[in-house]
C-alpha cells in the first residue's frame, strides 16, 4: 500500500491559504448563474501543484456539471471529520435503511435492517462506489439524507467550493447536484491535507466482503506510477469523471477532470495531464496546501499517537480487466 505524504512545515500557513484562494478565485464564474454542461461540450480540466497551490493547467475549470460519484468525496469528507473528532469509529455499526437498500446499482446489495461497519463501508464506496452505502453513513450523521446533503453544500461552502450544490449523498442524478473541476480539485487538496490517515482508503485496489472480491474502478491508479487516489464518476448527464492524487520524485499533483466521453478517453486524458504537468511542479513544499475551511485558518492537527488500521492495498498482479461498459447511475 502506498501511503500518502504529508507535510511537516506549517510556516506561511495563512500566507499558503491566501495563496491557494486567489489561484482557484482566477477561475471564479462572471456571472450570477450559469449553464449546466455536459459530454457535449468537451471535457473540463484543472491541474493543481498540491505543493504549492500553483494552478498548473486549467480548461472550463469553473464550468459548473453534474459531479456524479465524486459526490462521494464530499460524503467520506465529513465521515473522515466524524472518525478524527472520536464521534465515530472505523468499528462503528452502521444500519442499512430501506431508502438506502432502494438505491440503484452500483451498490453493495445489503438488506433493510442489517448493519455493516464503517470501514467496510468506506471500502465499498472508494471500490464499487456503492450507492446504497453512501446513504447508509448520510443518514447515520446526518438523519436523513436530504439534512446531510445540506450539511454536504454547507461544508463546500466552508471548503470554498462556489459552485457546488448537492442534494444527495452518492452523486445519482438529480438536476441540482452540481460541481465544477476547480471545486473537487479544492475538494480533493483540503481532504488530502486534513485527513492523510484516512485519506490511504482511497488508495484501495480491492476488498474481501462476505467471501466476495471487489474490484475497483479507479484504472489510472492501478496503471500509472505515483497515483494514490481518488476517485471515479459516470452518470449520463455527467459523462466520465476523475479526480486523481499523485506523489513521484517528490512532487504532488492533484487534477480533475469532467465530461469524458468514455473511460477510456477520460483516463487517457488524465495519464496524459499528469506526464505533461509532472515535470513543471515543485518539489519545494511552499505552503501546507490546505484549503481547509476558508474562513477558519488553523495549524495541522498533531500527529496521533495510534495510528487507525489502514486499508489493504493489492499490487495488481495482471493487467487490469477490461474496463466494463458503464451503468448509468454514479
Amino acid at each position: 500500500m502506498r501511503l500518502v505524504r504529508g507535510v511537516s512545515s506549517h510556516v506561511g500557513l495563512a500566507t499558503g491559504v491566501i495563496a491557494l484562494t486567489a489561484a482557484f478565485a482566477a477561475f471564479a464564474p462572471s456571472g450570477a448563474s450559469a449553464a449546466v454542461y455536459g459530454p457535449s461540450a468537451g471535457m473540463a480540466e484543472i491541474v493543481i501543484d498540491g505543493n504549492t497551490g500553483k494552478v498548473l493547467s486549467a480548461k472550463g475549470a469553473d464550468q459548473v456539471r453534474h459531479p456524479a460519484s465524486l459526490t462521494k468525496v464530499m460524503t467520506l469528507y465529513l465521515l473522515f471529520e466524524r472518525l478524527a473528532s472520536g464521534k465515530m469509529t472505523l468499528d462503528t455499526r452502521i444500519p442499512i435503511s430501506a431508502h438506502a437498500a432502494s438505491m440503484p446499482p452500483t451498490k453493495l446489495g445489503l438488506r433493510p435492517g442489517s448493519t455493516i461497519s464503517v470501514r467496510s463501508a468506506v471500502e465499498a464506496i472508494v471500490t464499487r462506489s456503492a450507492n446504497d452505502m453512501a446513504v447508509a453513513l448520510a443518514e447515520a450523521m446526518g438523519g436523513t439524507e436530504s439534512n446531510f446533503a445540506r450539511m454536504m453544500t454547507a461544508k463546500a461552502r466552508q471548503l470554498g467550493m462556489t459552485h457546488s450544490n448537492f442534494v444527495n449523498a452518492s452523486g445519482l442524478p438529480a438536476d441540482a447536484q452540481l460541481s465544477s473541476a476547480s471545486d473537487m480539485a479544492r475538494l480533493g487538496l483540503a481532504i488530502h491535507r486534513n485527513f492523510p490517515k484516512y485519506f490511504a482508503f482511497f488508495s484501495t485496489e480491492k476488498f474481501h466482503f462476505r467471501n466476495q472480491e471487489i474490484y475497483g474502478h479507479n484504472h489510472v491508479m492501478a496503471n500509472v506510477a505515483g497515483v494514490d487516489g481518488i476517485k471515479t464518476g459516470y452518470t449520463r448527464a455527467s459523462g466520465f469523471n476523475l479526480l486523481t492524487s499523485m506523489h513521484r520524485d517528490g512532487r504532488f499533483l492533484v487534477a480533475s477532470v469532467f465530461g469524458g466521453r468514455s473511460a477510456v478517453q477520460r483516463d487517457r486524458f488524465m495519464t496524459s495531464l499528469l506526464g505533461t504537468n509532472l515535470a513543471r511542479a515543485s518539489t519545494h513544499p511552499s505552503q501546507p496546501f490546505m484549503v481547509a475551511e476558508a474562513r477558519v485558518m488553523r495549524p495541522a492537527p498533531k500527529p496521533e499517537a495510534k495510528s487507525a488500521p489502514a486499508p489493504t492495498r493489492v499490487a495488481a498482479a495482471t493487467p487490469p480487466a477490461p474496463i466494463p461498459a458503464p451503468v448509468p447511475v454514479a
